[in-house]
């Protein structure tokens, strides 16, 4: 990864996490990212480059993944949403921006809903609310239940189409450019991914996510199918949907066109609703009797 990025090792208790930070001087709050299933930081890097050079970032190994250790006991989302506050303590930070993308997605929910002060805006890329979902294709879906792509990069290349879609269906050499970044974790440390969120769902607080909330779908993503994020976006009450013209990867594959769009909505500020006041009424002629008057002005409901 590019040198501006400062790799530490950091140990909370016993588990110890890989992390990268790009420092940055730019007046938003850093934007922390939430990687997906068995994905190393090193494949945000295409969407990264592509941030405002200004922009603070903090990534991480989830425990099991990358250069993080693999713990003897899985982790449940409280406690990794946990567990990522602890590890931005130890880094001195306090509030920040927060991106999901697909496992990562459900971690971002967690995350935004459990430490509400410290996470300022959410971005959802490529994910769900967890159990209460509209499902992908069975083919698809027992691909995603074994790490095998991430150990076995040829078998990662063959199924990139599949469980991909989008530009991975058009251009093959993208998915063993995809393969060539990946840094394999323990098969433990996968299966314990997926055990954090078996079901788990978010469906019944997402109401409570006040967040400005930006999500991202693509529109051909086997993974998710795209009325997954209609439904967070119906949800979340101070969301917006953008769809993109790409599959499950569309951060990393479309990143030149998701990243200007992310830049925007953390750019953006909120403004105040303007409250006109009531016009003052016109004095009446002196040939109109109050009694008159009263009979033409609008009456109020009590």
């Amino acid at each position: 990864m590019p040198l501006s990025f400062v790799f530490r090792t950091i140990d909370l208790d016993g588990q110890t996490l890989r992390t990268a930070v790009r420092p940055g001087t730019s007046a938003l709050p850093p934007l922390l990212i939430f990687n997906g299933i068995g994905a190393n930081l090193e494949l945000v890097l295409p969407f990264v480059k592509e941030l405002d050079p200004d922009l603070e970032i903090i990534a991480f190994d989830v425990p099991g993944v990358g250069g993080s250790s693999t713990p003897s006991k899985p982790y449940r989302f409280p406690g990794l949403a946990k567990l990522a506050a602890r590890m931005l303590d130890y880094l001195d930070y306090g509030q920040v921006n927060v991106i999901g993308v697909s496992w990562g997605g459900a971690l971002a929910q967690q995350f935004a809903y459990d430490y509400p002060e410290r996470c300022k805006k959410l971005i959802l890329a490529a994910t769900a609310a967890g159990a209460v979902m509209v499902p992908g294709k069975p083919k698809v879906l027992l691909r995603m239940a074994s790490p095998r792509r991430y150990i076995q990069p040829s078998y990662g290349v063959q199924i990139a189409a599949d469980i991909y879609g989008g530009a991975f269906r058009r251009d093959p050499k993208l998915a063993t450019r995809h393969a060539s970044k990946v840094r394999s974790g323990s098969k433990l440390g996968y299966y314990w991914q997926l055990f954090a969120g078996l079901g788990w769902t978010s469906i019944h607080w997402l109401h409570k996510i006040k967040q400005p909330t930006l999500v991202l779908a693509g529109d051909d993503d086997p993974i998710i199918p795209l009325v997954n994020m209609r439904l967070l976006a119906w949800r979340i009450p101070n969301s917006q949907l953008h769809v993109i013209d790409d599959g499950h990867l569309f951060l990393v594959t479309r990143a030149a066109l998701v990243a200007p769009l992310v830049m925007e909505f953390l750019s953006e500020e909120r403004k105040r609703a303007v409250i006109h006041p009531i016009p003052t009424p016109l004095a009446a002629p002196a040939d109109e009797s109050e009694d008159d008057l009263a009979d033409e002005q609008p009456h109020e409901n009590t």
